[in-house]
């Protein structure tokens, strides 16, 4: 039999708390992890000499490998990552 675990996204949005992108493990799927970070609302991801995109609630965007990029955000939203265990989310400038 499979013991598949289920997660509670309330509960991981009640775990990050008030604390601004300080990401945490949600899950794992084979070399990859799904991690929420907090960060300040509607969410502009500045783009590497490209143009920043504005995400609005319920909205994504999949950034390509190697591609330099920062989020952020005047109010508070949780975002979800799926990413390589071994990547670095908390950033150069945290």
């Amino acid at each position: 039999m499979i013991d598949l675990k289920k997660y509670n996204l309330e509960g991981v949005d009640k775990q990050l708390g008030n604390t601004f992108w300080s990401p945490v493990d949600v899950a794992y799927i084979n070399d990859w992890v799904l991690r929420a970070a907090a960060v300040k609302g509607e969410i502009v991801i500045e783009i590497e000499g490209g143009k920043p995109i504005n995400l609005k609630k319920d909205e994504g965007v999949v950034i390509p490998a190697g591609v330099r990029h920062k989020p952020r955000a005047a109010e508070r939203a949780v975002v979800l990552l799926l990413e390589p265990k071994s990547l670095n989310t908390k950033g150069e400038n945290r």
